[in-house]
């Protein structure tokens, strides 16, 4: 029976970009509570950290939310282009491994707590937003067994794109007030 990596591993080696790490992830059904964490904590580390970008402690709950929400959009739009529009003939997925991949692909959002100290956020939002689009990248790759990177970039770009539209019409929408 394989070994699985520790889940220290797994936060390493998905920010380094590892694909051996993104396979183990998709293979491990028991991943799937992990990945939900670091999705929950990237969602809240971008809500903490906005608060140097709207010098306001009180729409935290909201930005956690905005950025759960998108990445569950980003993630439910990435499964359905690329299991359904684009698929490559060896792609084989079910919803559970592709959630696992890119929940692991979260992992840079972890570092968007720093955008608390002001000067530092719109540098760090921009990083890890980059960060993260380049993992969710290798982690459709892997999890849809995808063998073009360039049909991986085009599956995240839409979805992402589409997400950040969600994101900007949510916020617009239900927005705190600010006065």
């Amino acid at each position: 029976m394989p070994t699985t990596n520790s889940f220290l591993q797994r936060l390493i080696g998905a920010a380094a970009l590892d694909a051996a790490i993104y396979e183990d992830v998709e293979a491990d059904r028991s991943a799937t509570a992990q990945a939900f964490a670091i999705v929950l904590l990237s969602s809240i580390a971008g809500g903490v950290g906005a608060t140097g970008i709207t010098l306001g402690a009180v729409n935290v709950a909201f930005f956690s939310m905005v950025a759960l929400l998108a990445w569950a959009g980003w993630a439910l739009v990435t499964y359905t282009i690329g299991v359904h529009l684009l698929p490559e003939p060896q792609t084989r997925a079910d919803v559970g491994e592709l959630m696992r991949t890119i929940g692991f692909a979260s992992t840079p959002g972890l570092l968007r707590v720093l955008g608390v100290m002001s000067p530092l956020a719109k540098p760090v939002f921009a990083l890890t937003t980059l960060w993260m689009l380049a993992a969710m990248i290798v982690a459709v790759r892997q999890a849809l067994d995808y063998t073009s990177t360039a049909r991986a970039v085009a599956v995240c770009v839409v979805g992402w794109v589409l997400a950040i539209a969600f994101a900007v019409a949510f916020g617009l929408l239900f927005a705190p007030s600010v006065a």
